[in-house]
Order: C-alpha cells, then sequence, then structure tokens
C-alpha cells in the first residue's frame, strides 16, 4: 500500500486492474495473439508514458516524442496515458493508407486537368467551324471583324499567360484553376448571349482570360502530382484527351451550325466546365512545396510582357490580311520587339520575376521549348490548310471535312501514351527527335496528294503524322517540366502554353503567306464560287494545279520546320543532363 495525497493506492493491485484494462480494450477490437502479447509486455514491465507531444501531433497522427518507463509510484498520474500507447500498437500506421491516398489524388488531379484540356481545345476548334454561320447572322464578312472572335481570343491569352502562371506559383494552382473555370464559363455564357458581334468579341476576350488562367496550370497540375516515373504516360493519356477535343472539335460543330444555331457552339462549355468546377472545388488537393520566404508579384513584368506578347500574336495574326509591310503591322511587331527586350531588362533586375531568366535560359528546358514550338509551325499549318483543300478543291461537306481531319489527332490519341510510358522507362533523350523525323516525313508525304488522290490516300498519310506528333508530344512535354524545379512548375507550365499560342501564330501566319503568295488563296476562292460553273475545263484544270502547288509548297515549308525541330530536339542535352537539373 502505498499513500499519494488523499488517495490510497495498492501498487499490485492498479497493475493488476491496468493490466485487464489494456487487454479488454485490444481483446475487442483485435482478435490477434500478437497484439494481446505485446500488450501484455507492456503492462507486465512497465507504463509508457508521453514525455512532450505538440498539439499537431495529439491530432490523430500517432507521432510520439520522448518515451520512458516509470515504476508503479506513477501509476495514478499515467492511469490513462498508456491507452494512447497501446493503441498505436495495435494500430501502426500504414504506409498503404497514404500512398492509396496519393494514388486517388494523382487521377483526381488528372481527371480535373484534362477535363478543362478537353473542353478549351474542343473550344478552340469547335468556334472555327462557326465563323460563317456567325458572320451570316452579324451580317459581316468572314474576313475583318469577325475574325477577332478567333485572333481577340488567341491575343489575350498570350498576353496573360506567363502572368497566370507566376501566380500560380505563389498562391497555388488551386485557386488559379478555380478561378480559370469560372471566368470560362461566364465568357462562354455571354458569347451564347451576345447580341451584336462587338458584345461578342468582348465576350470572347474574357473568356481568353479563363482560358489563359486553366492553360497556365493543366500541365503543371499533372506533373506535380505524378511522380517522375509515371509523369510520361500521365502526360500522354493527357495528350489523348487534348487530341479527341481537336478531333471532336469541327466534327462536333458541324452538327452544331447544321441542326443548331452557332451560340450552342459556346453554351456546351457551360454544363461540363460546371461540373468540373464543383468536382474540383470538392476534390482537388493541392500539395505545395515550402517557400523560404514570401514573393512579392511583378507588375512592371507582366505589364510589359503582356503588351510585347499581344503586339506579336496580333502582328502575325494580322500580317498577311494587313501587308507584312503595312504601317500597322511593322508596328505591331516593332511594338513587341521593343517591349519583349524591355521585359527582358525588368526581369533579370528584379528580385522576384514573371519570368525566371535563369529557367529559360537552362538548356534542357530552353531547348525543349523551342523544338515544341517548331512542332507547333509544322503541325498547326495543316488544319489551317486541308480545310481548304478538303471543302474549295475537293468540294466535300463541312461534317465530311471534320471526318477527314480525324485521322492525325486520332492516331495522337494512340502512341502519346505509349511514347510517354517509354519515357519513363527509357528516357526521352531520343524519342522526341524520332517522333519529329516521322513528322517530317509525314508531311513531306502529304505534300503530294492531289485534286484526284482518294481518301485513303490522305488518311494513311495523316495517320503517319499523327504518329510522329505522338511520340514526339508526351517525352519532349516531360523533359520540359521535369526540367522545371518544384516550385516553379507554373512558370514552366504558362512558358509552354505560352510557346504554343506562338508557334501556332507563327505556323498560320508563314504557312498562310506562302499559300497566299503562290495564288493558292485566289484559286481556291474561284473553284469555290459559282463563277466556276462558267469557266471551261482548261480554266478549271490550271487553278486546280495553282491550288495544289501552292498546297504542296506549304506543306514543305511545314516539313522544314518540323526537321529543323530534330536538331534542337537533340540539342537539348541527355537523359542525365535532365536529372541534374530536376
Amino acid at each position: 500500500m502505498q499513500v499519494l495525497g488523499p488517495y490510497t493506492v495498492d501498487k499490485g493491485e492498479v497493475m493488476k486492474q491496468l493490466k485487464k484494462y489494456i487487454c479488454g480494450i485490444i481483446q475487442e477490437k483485435y482478435v490477434g495473439t500478437r497484439f494481446i502479447a505485446s500488450a501484455r509486455f507492456i503492462a507486465g514491465f512497465g507504463i509508457v508514458r508521453e514525455d512532450r507531444m505538440d498539439k499537431e501531433q495529439r491530432n490523430n497522427k500517432y507521432k510520439y516524442g520522448k518515451f520512458e518507463t516509470v515504476g508503479a509510484n506513477g501509476a495514478a498520474h499515467a492511469i490513462t496515458a498508456p491507452i494512447r500507447a497501446v493503441h498505436y500498437a495495435a494500430n501502426p500506421p500504414s504506409r498503404y493508407t497514404g500512398e492509396l491516398q496519393g494514388q486517388m489524388n494523382k487521377w483526381i488531379v488528372f481527371v480535373l486537368a484534362a477535363s478543362a484540356s478537353f473542353m478549351t481545345t474542343l473550344d478552340g476548334s469547335i468556334v472555327n467551324i462557326g465563323l460563317p454561320s456567325i458572320a451570316r447572322t452579324f451580317h459581316t464578312g468572314v474576313s475583318g471583324a469577325t475574325e477577332w472572335i478567333i485572333i481577340g481570343y488567341l491575343v489575350v491569352i498570350a498576353a496573360v499567360l506567363l502572368t497566370c502562371g507566376r501566380l500560380a506559383d505563389m498562391f497555388g494552382r488551386k485557386p488559379i484553376f478555380l478561378t480559370g473555370l469560372v471566368v470560362f464559363i461566364l465568357g462562354s455564357a455571354l458569347s451564347g448571349l451576345a447580341p451584336s458581334l462587338l458584345l461578342l468579341i468582348l465576350a470572347r476576350l474574357f473568356q481568353g482570360i479563363g482560358g489563359a488562367l486553366i492553360f497556365s496550370v493543366n500541365v503543371a497540375m499533372i506533373t506535380s502530382s505524378f511522380p517522375s516515373q509515371e509523369r510520361g504516360l500521365a502526360l500522354g493519356l493527357n495528350a489523348v484527351v487534348v487530341s479527341l477535343g481537336v478531333a471532336a472539335g469541327p466534327t462536333i460543330g458541324g452538327i452544331i451550325t447544321q441542326y443548331l444555331t452557332w451560340r450552342w457552339i459556346f453554351y456546351v462549355n457551360v454544363p461540363i466546365c460546371l461540373l468540373v468546377l464543383l468536382a474540383a472545388f470538392s476534390f482537388y488537393r493541392e500539395q505545395r512545396p515550402q517557400r523560404e520566404q514570401r514573393e512579392r508579384f511583378d507588375p512592371l513584368g507582366a505589364i510589359v510582357l503582356a503588351i510585347g506578347l499581344a503586339a506579336l500574336t496580333l502582328g502575325l495574326s494580322f500580317g498577311q490580311e494587313w501587308g507584312w509591310l503595312s504601317a500597322a503591322t511593322l508596328a505591331a511587331l516593332g511594338i513587341s520587339l521593343v517591349m519583349l527586350s524591355v521585359g527582358v531588362y525588368v526581369e533579370a533586375h528584379v528580385e522576384h520575376p514573371i519570368v525566371n531568366l535563369g529557367l529559360v535560359m537552362n538548356r534542357v528546358f530552353a531547348f525543349a521549348n523551342i523544338s515544341f514550338m517548331l512542332c507547333m509551325m509544322a503541325l498547326f499549318a495543316p488544319g489551317f490548310l486541308l480545310p481548304f483543300y478538303f471543302e474549295e478543291l475537293r468540294g466535300f461537306s463541312t461534317i465530311q471535312t471534320g471526318l477527314m481531319l480525324t485521322p492525325l489527332p486520332l492516331m495522337l490519341a494512340v502512341v502519346a501514351p505509349l511514347s510517354g510510358t517509354l519515357a519513363d522507362r527509357l528516357g526521352s533523350r531520343w524519342l522526341s527527335p524520332v517522333g519529329l523525323a516521322i513528322v517530317c516525313f509525314g508531311l513531306f508525304l502529304l505534300s503530294q496528294i492531289n485534286a484526284q488522290s482518294s481518301s485513303w490516300d490522305i488518311i494513311w498519310r495523316l495517320a503517319v503524322t499523327g504518329v510522329g506528333q505522338g511520340l514526339f508530344m508526351s517525352p519532349n512535354t516531360r523533359t520540359m517540366m521535369g526540367a522545371a524545379p518544384r516550385n516553379a512548375q507554373g512558370e514552366a507550365s504558362g512558358l509552354l502554353a505560352t510557346g504554343r499560342v506562338i508557334g501556332q501564330s507563327m505556323s498560320v501566319a508563314l504557312t498562310g503567306t506562302v499559300f497566299a503568295a503562290l495564288g493558292g488563296a485566289t484559286a481556291g476562292t474561284l473553284l469555290s464560287s459559282p463563277q466556276a460553273q462558267s469557266l471551261s475545263l482548261t480554266n478549271i484544270s490550271g487553278l486546280q494545279n495553282t491550288f495544289v502547288n501552292s498546297f504542296h509548297i506549304a506543306l514543305l515549308v511545314c516539313a522544314a520546320f518540323a526537321a529543323l525541330g530534330i536538331f534542337t530536339a537533340l540539342a537539348r542535352g541527355n537523359e542525365a543532363a535532365i536529372q541534374k537539373v530536376m
């Protein structure tokens, strides 16, 4: 017997009751002799007492500080303390639980990012088909002000992408992603409701802000959620979704404009993006790396870069229509050159720049981005030129044209996950240049089609080009994002998306200029006009030859871009250099 304050404690009785209490708890919840033996060992030889545990560790973390054994003299103080220790022994924290949660979360993030990618890509490809119908509604031509529906959207995206990527690194990808979805939904609804062409253009500019916010984080969301050994597969699957959006856009757009109205081209975004928004708000759990200090935003750099990139996109988009030597084109390109030069100076002299010049000048990252831009310059123009070939030269309907354009993105969808998996296992060193070599060969094959080529003859050539693009995209994106630090994934994603927009703009500008300068645009317009019925067979044959020759030269220019991309992909460095940057 021992007296503790006003209480009298029998040490033997305390130990007996404590042993019985502990073993009863375990037997009630678990039927394992291993746990019962462990509890008896603890109760028989000492009482575990927690010496220190902070508040966070007490919240079901099962992480204990320093432990020591005490005699029965401390029994009155430690009557309840051993319960947590025994519970910990019977419930060891399973690493499988954390792994399972990580597996679930990364695929949730993938579904969210891929869904947003699909909708934004679908929106970009579906609106092109609806332009003639929109022009008829507002009694304007397809060129001129109507073009701002497309070009204004691209200009806004190019202007704010880098800023959005920087904001994502500062405040997290989830708030940027959610804000982008909200803006995109509102912009889509306002575009569908627009009573005039001016308000439609303004709504599209607003929608472009939402698109930029989404584009700036969707790839970063995937690369930051998947480990390096699974990143290629995830990016390949994302490429599948993007290619499906590209493939489905013309067909869906043709069906909507034919059976409904062009307004439903924008309305279709609203319910789907609402579901993505609700799912992202409920299930997206972002894990952000810790920063040593609070970083500041660079407003001057953001403004200067936005003006420079917007002017560049504007000049490239309207250069052919305005004339490359016109005052407007030269002014746009001149402003772009000055502002981008000033932007480089500003970013080099601020503590927290919008664009980290060290990342941009990194050999692996820089050459991967240049290769990506050259790939966009090579592959975006065929999607721009082939509709003219199908509709003006061959007389196909809009739906037929959409179907004929699907082999390339479908093959991209098949090959991209495979190339991503290969990149995870073998590295990206040779996959990207081999992919661009196949793209170059496929574009050369496409440049050989003529007015008499069969549908199958066109399809297999498009399929070869799609195989090359699928082989290039996932490994190159994996390399580019892997070269960026974990806390700069938003910036890297913004640079990737900016490279896409600039590459696409340059592709249309350069190949469109070549096609028009050689007479292809004029010949196609005459062949598809009612006047063609009154032309002689000799004149029609001459126009067809002019169109085909212009078409061939334009596609060979695209093949040259892909050939140049082979060398930039080889120049970026080996896999060891990539790992060193990571």
